[in-house]
């Protein structure tokens, strides 16, 4: 790859939610990662909330994938049942083709069930965590 290349694949990538990515073709090999990243947020409206007339809201998945709760083996995970979130707050990560998806909370109060495993192969709108909203 020449650097020209190697500039408009960076283009090409600049305005994606892509945080993290490795390329490898013949002896070129690359790894970019973003150094500042911004979360896009779907946060759900209060109304939806209210009609449900319940305080336990899903944190889904955006994407299919491999799920992650920790950055890496031995690290902690970044939440547990009965931890308190915040809205943007890191609370997995998701894994597809070299890419890894940061799973931002879309919601802020109590994990009470974490529904999928470290390492389990998730669909796209697959139910991850259960938040008590009223146990902020």
């Amino acid at each position: 790859m020449n650097t020209n290349e190697i500039k408009k694949f960076l283009e090409s990538i600049r305005e994606t939610d892509i945080e993290e990515m490795e390329y490898e073709a013949g002896e070129t090999s690359i790894y970019i990662k973003k150094s500042e990243v911004t979360p896009k947020i779907e946060v759900p409206k209060k109304e939806e909330l209210v009609k449900k007339n319940n305080t336990i809201v899903p944190i889904k998945s955006k994407m299919v994938g491999t799920f992650y709760n920790a950055s890496s083996h031995d690290k902690p995970p970044y939440i547990s049942e009965g931890s308190h979130v915040e809205i943007g707050q890191k609370v997995g990560a998701i894994e597809a083709m070299k890419i890894i998806k940061d799973v931002m909370s879309t919601t802020k109060g109590k994990v009470v069930k974490i529904s999928v495993s470290n390492g389990q192969s998730v669909e796209y709108g697959q139910e991850l965590f259960l938040v008590d909203t009223a146990a902020e």
